[in-house]
């Protein structure tokens, strides 16, 4: 049998991740879902039109959904789902700010995945980030591996971007690393980054270093304000098609996701910024990297941080 995903939400961060799911190839069927009349079977009549151009044969098929349920029979039997669905935010908002909103929309969309998709893995990108994957495990209620959120990839990718501009290197010649949350509590860790294979500290002073994390950290504000309407989706669509695409192909690749944590770094019972394997499973295991004294200290304040901000998710 042919491998199916879905994505529900049809704007920019989802029809983006339509498109490059689709371009890769690897999947028989993708399917983009949206509560828009008409959007996502509109998006897929297009992206099916450019398979020869593009040489894919993966099919692309667009279902409006109902309040009810409706249209999500469509998404039986995916091998991962991808969340993209909820507000974005708008210049000046956190993301905490779209908590409310968006629970009330990803708990819908988790409970209609769990009744047509029981067997996916979960991938969830609305914001606020760490909240949002929360509440999908929950009303989901899959095992904890299944449910995982997109953050550290973007955000290590932003961090690798920087660091490259800032030393006119190549990118594929700097190694990043971020954990912890999807926002003020992000932890960058430079101890376990490096450019050309030497430590990053030692290629740049502390100071810049320092300035390149709390610019990490505000990258989506800062991409936020400058479009104006909407937030960042071409960094953010190919983090997340990435990890369905490691799910897919069961590749165990290592990759910073919002993983379920127990036990590892003596940080127990939340849902945070980690490096994990990836496989059809979802997360096969949590993979512990050195980290300093500082840094460990930072990713268990962050796990403190959002592990009250998840327990206000269960009543929404």
């Amino acid at each position: 049998m042919g491998k199916k995903v879905t994505v529900v939400g049809a704007g920019f961060y989802g029809s983006t991740t339509a498109q490059r799911l689709a371009e890769y190839d690897v999947f028989d069927t993708v399917v983009i879902t949206d509560i828009v009349e008409g959007k996502p079977a509109g998006l897929a009549l297009d992206l099916n039109q450019s398979r020869a151009v593009e040489g894919f044969e993966t099919k692309v098929v667009g279902v409006t959904t109902g309040p009810n349920g409706e249209g999500y029979e469509a998404i039986e039997g995916s091998d991962v789902v991808v969340i993209t669905a909820g507000l974005p935010r708008k210049p000046g908002m956190s993301r905490m700010d779209l908590l409310e909103t968006n629970a009330k929309i990803v708990r819908q969309v988790a409970e209609n995945v769990a009744k047509y998709a029981p067997n996916a893995v979960v991938i969830v990108v609305s914001n606020p980030l760490d909240e949002m994957t929360a509440l999908a495990q929950l009303a989901t209620q899959f095992p904890k591996n299944r449910v995982l959120g997109q953050a550290g990839m973007l955000d290590t990718a932003r961090f690798t971007n920087f660091v490259a501009e800032a030393l006119n290197v190549p990118v594929k010649s700097v190694k990043t690393l971020t954990l912890g949350s999807h926002g003020d509590t992000m932890v960058p860790v430079p101890s376990q980054s490096t450019v050309n294979g030497k430590p990053l500290r030692e290629a740049m002073p502390a100071e810049q270093i320092e300035e390149l994390v709390v610019k990490t950290r505000n990258g989506g504000a800062e991409v936020v304000a400058l479009l104006k309407t909407g937030s960042a989706y071409y960094a953010p669509s190919a983090a997340a098609a990435r990890m369905a695409k490691a799910v897919a192909e069961d590749s165990g690749a290592v990759m910073p996701v919002c993983a379920w944590v127990d036990g590892e770094y003596g940080i127990s019972g939340v849902y945070l910024g980690v490096e994990a394997e990836i496989g059809a499973e979802g997360v096969k295991r949590v993979v512990e990297t050195d980290l300093d004294a500082d840094e460990l200290a930072s990713l268990k304040e962050a796990a403190e941080a959002v592990r009250a901000k998840q327990a206000d998710v269960a009543n929404m």
